[in-house]
């Protein structure tokens, strides 16, 4: 089994492909993905960059977390993109690969993000609150950008307790 993948380690700052092939191999990296969040402390997402795979596949399951929100519960998005976005917001972010500091981060509010599920079908969500936060920030790893690059001042990042 892989391992998260934390800073200073270049790969995370590379951009993920989109992915073709759907099927076991696929279903196996999602499976690992989850294992790998569900051990992390705290983890309510995870993007297969942070795991040495340089795919487009983020899982994210806002219902393991202990802030109050609407959610869909876990779902693996393929080849994600936000195709819309509303309102701005700042909140507080930390990060698999980043596990000893938290930060301040402005997101969109509420998002509108296309997708394909494990087996290829295409998929439009409405996320708002919580959730859209964390798509936001997974979606961002695929690109190899860090929470910690959206930051509005330095000031804005301190160690976790």
């Amino acid at each position: 089994m892989r391992s998260i993948l934390t800073l200073p380690d270049y790969r995370l700052r590379q951009q993920a492909r989109k992915v073709d092939v759907f099927g076991d191999a696929l279903q196996s990296l999602v499976d690992e993905m989850v294992e790998l969040m569900l051990e992390g402390a705290g983890g309510v997402g995870i993007a297969a960059p942070q795991l040495g795979m340089l795919q487009r596949v983020v899982v994210i399951d806002c219902s393991l977390s202990q802030r109050p929100c609407r959610n869909h519960g876990r779902i693996v998005m393929v080849n994600p993109e936000i195709i819309e976005s509303f309102g701005n917001v700042l909140g507080r972010e930390g990060c698999l690969s980043v596990p000893e500091w938290v930060a301040t981060v402005p997101r969109a509010k509420k998002i509108k993000v296309h997708y394909q599920d494990i087996q290829g079908k295409h998929h439009v969500l409405e996320s708002s609150a919580f959730e859209a936060r964390v798509i936001q920030h997974e979606i961002d790893h695929l690109d190899g950008i860090l929470f910690i690059d959206r930051v509005l001042s330095v000031r804005d990042i301190v160690r976790r307790m």
